[in-house]
């Protein structure tokens, strides 16, 4: 007759190294995804959650980022605004030095070289306004549209204020 040795002890050893094992690849999968619930396997309602919870944050991500770019593109707007203005106040400046009477012909020809040179300077800072596509000062601040909510569904259109 046969027998066999069984060492019971290191069989309840076995089972707990191999429960530790499984219980340590759980939360090595934890720390290597920094999420509670990695995969459908682990908990399949949280994951449903989390999974619709990142995809919202996610489009609440493309909200901000196109919030973002019709902040940068009125920005340009801002900025190219300015320079027109600050251009035209140099525009009426060179107009009204044009009118002095006692200037010759040479002197009005050099206003007038500086007029035209600072009107298209003013034609540069309406077309360099233009940011993502859009130019503002253009299309007279129409149509600069931005999503609102976390599918797109929603947007903010920004119109230009007419009196």
């Amino acid at each position: 007759m046969t027998s066999v040795n069984v060492n019971y002890g290191a069989l309840v050893a076995l089972q707990n190294l191999n429960k530790t094992n499984n219980e340590l690849t759980v939360v090595q999968n934890r720390i290597n995804s920094g999420l509670k619930v990695a995969s459908a396997k682990d908990n399949g309602a949280t994951f449903a959650i989390a999974q619709e919870a990142r995809g919202r944050v996610a489009g609440y991500g493309v909200a901000i980022d196109t919030v973002d770019k019709a902040i940068s593109t009125l920005d340009a707007a801002i900025t190219g605004g300015n320079t027109v203005s600050d251009l035209l106040l140099d525009l009426k400046a060179k107009a009204t030095a044009a009118t002095d009477t006692s200037l010759t012909t040479a002197q009005r020809d050099a206003f007038n070289a500086d007029f035209l040179q600072l009107r298209d300077a003013l034609q540069r800072a309406v077309d360099n306004s233009e940011f993502n596509g859009a130019n503002a000062i253009k299309s007279g601040g129409d149509n600069i549209v931005a999503f609102a909510n976390d599918t797109g569904s929603s947007t903010i259109t920004i119109t230009a204020a007419r009196s």
